[in-house]
């Protein structure tokens, strides 16, 4: 996660793996880790999968610009579906009023 305001790595950032259960549509905890000072997460919240479905990422941003700077979003829920066994990576750039996301590998 880069903060592209400043052009540095938005550690701290609080994130969790979600997967929705197809019969319910509730969201189920897979994992949860913590943004690093390189901006990212040391162990992998999802490096490979063999078990397809709708997952999300909720990052939880308010805390990060709290003290700092107003920000318009508390928290940034990206939503995708794992179709194959790839590697998958879920980069975000933010800013205390926008944010992008996009599949990498």
């Amino acid at each position: 996660m880069l903060d592209v305001s400043k052009g540095m790595p938005a550690s701290g950032v609080s994130i969790k793996l979600e997967k929705r259960n197809g019969q319910t549509n509730a969201w189920l905890l897979v994992d949860e880790k913590e943004i690093n000072t390189n901006g990212r997460i040391a162990d992998s919240l999802l490096v490979h999968t063999s078990n397809p479905g709708t997952y999300q990422l909720p990052y939880r941003v308010e805390p990060y610009f709290k003290n700092k700077e107003e920000s318009f979003y508390p928290f940034i829920e990206v939503v995708f579906q794992l179709t194959g066994t790839s590697h998958y990576h879920v980069p975000i750039t933010l800013s205390a009023y926008g944010y992008s996301t996009y599949r990498g590998n």
